[in-house]
């Protein structure tokens, strides 16, 4: 088989039905779907429909059915095989060579699922057995409730060197097979393998399509190298290119919810519990090209949500440096601070849904941001300090790749360097109440937050 069921998930994931139908059929947004004249006989009134959640278009006045492989075998009168190589090109993916492990690697990977979902249920039974006593107080504590431990399938890894080994090993699977999901620590230096997580609540993390890819193990015990520890990489998992939560946050967000990005796991749980159901999570690191362009499959603007210190502020600077070359004409972000020490967590502990409400309605606009990282705790009372701050709004502009974007956002930040540094009644310099940090950059409607100043 020259294409494996892996290279063509993620043609289908890439290329959305609506964008290789649209080089074809004039659509239209209807509701949740595209609409538009079959492509396949003539009519007057449109009865094609595209969704790009189920991943099919549907001609109601021929019948045809089908994505995107047969709409352009349909249309181009091509073969199969044809037709990925012209959507591999479209979708800029290189056609994997033929390889006679292709099909014994796929086989691979659905082994490595079964492992992985065997794994999560024995996590799940351990939490609810006398021997998850103390992780489930923690949850507890934490205001984490049974009925949402079982929505998110969370479990507790045994403090036990090998409990999940010898229980995966009962079931028939090879320690080989454990040690490639990412399930057991090996090595030279460790002859014989033993269990990755222990002591740990265990935080599940699925595909797009559902399936447990990876785990996130929150420590008990506080005296441990590391609070929060990933499962590595693996043939199933990359953490760059996942968000935890993605598969219930695509759904929801289809369904019309906000797409909010928070800092970790627990955060995750806060929100949805909290009726945020399309919140997610990057995996341990920062925001990195891949997630945001996940982000932006499912939402054109989502909001980037993050804690109310000095790290928060951090995140939310590095994730503008990483969208900005990335923004594409009604694509980009919304950030949204919250208050002083708190995370979503706390907020929606003391404040509930109303608190958090008022934290998102507060987001403002990616330019707003990057203006005001800029000019807060600047200084430009001289010519030369204002041509400084000219050239580094340059060089960030300069950066972005689609011309029409970085057309505007140039526009955008002359404007506000005119409208503030521009002589005024015979008064020049620094004015407009900029010397006051305002979020928002002087547009008024000020954020409950402030970025802080951008370090030297």
């Amino acid at each position: 088989m020259r294409f494996t069921p892996q290279f063509l998930e993620e043609l289908r994931a890439r290329l959305p039905v609506s964008e290789v139908v649209g080089k074809r059929v004039k659509l239209k947004k209807a509701g949740r779907e595209w609409k538009g004249l079959s492509p396949f006989q003539q009519e007057k009134t449109p009865s094609f429909t595209v969704n790009d959640q189920k991943g099919f278009y549907h001609d109601f006045s021929s019948g045809q059915h089908g994505n995107i492989f047969d709409f352009v075998m349909q249309t181009e009168g091509v073969t199969f095989p044809e037709a990925v190589e012209r959507l591999a090109s479209m979708a800029g993916m290189a056609i994997p060579a033929a390889s006679p492990d292709a099909a014994r690697h796929e086989q691979r990977r659905r082994t490595l699922h079964d492992v992985m979902e065997l794994t999560t249920k024995f996590f799940a039974d351990t939490l609810a057995s006398r021997n998850g006593a103390k992780a489930r107080g923690y949850l507890a504590d934490r205001g984490i409730s049974p009925a949402t431990q079982l929505q998110f399938r969370m479990g507790y890894a045994p403090p036990d060197r090998f409990a999940l080994k010898e229980h995966l090993g009962a079931q028939g699977i090879s320690t080989e097979d454990m040690v490639e999901a990412g399930l057991l620590v090996s090595g030279e230096d460790k002859p014989v393998p033993f269990d990755r997580f222990r002591d740990r609540v265990m935080f599940p993390i699925t595909d797009a399509r559902g399936r447990v890819i990876a785990f996130g193990g929150r420590a008990l015990e506080k005296d441990v190298p590391a609070k929060y520890l990933n499962s590595p990489e693996t043939p199933l998992f990359h953490k760059g290119d996942n968000l935890y939560n993605l598969f219930t946050a695509r759904q929801a967000a289809h369904d019309g919810a906000q797409l909010i990005v928070v800092e970790g796991y627990v955060d995750v749980i806060a929100m949805v519990t909290s009726g945020f159901p399309g919140a997610v999570a990057p995996l341990g690191t920062a925001l990195t090209e891949n997630q945001l362009a996940l982000l932006w499959k499912m939402v054109d603007e989502p909001i980037l949500c993050f804690d109310g210190d000095r790290a928060g502020q951090k995140a939310a600077y590095r994730a503008a440096d990483i969208a900005l070359p990335q923004l594409k004409p009604g694509k980009s972000l919304r950030i949204a601070l919250l208050p002083e020490g708190q995370d979503p967590d706390d907020l929606a502990r003391s404040g509930g849904r109303a608190a958090i409400e008022d934290v998102i309605s507060a987001a403002r606009p990616l330019a707003d941001m990057i203006w005001s990282r800029e000019i807060e705790g600047g200084n430009f009372d001289t010519p030369e300090r204002r041509a400084a701050l000219e050239a580094r709004i340059g060089e960030l502009t300069n950066g972005i790749r689609d011309e029409v974007v970085r057309r505007y956002y140039r526009q955008d930040l002359q404007e506000r360097l005119q409208r503030n540094f521009a002589p005024e009644g015979g008064r020049g310099g620094y004015g407009g109440g900029f010397g006051r940090g305002n979020f928002g950059g002087g547009r008024g409607g000020e954020s409950p937050r402030q970025f802080a100043p951008r370090g030297p």
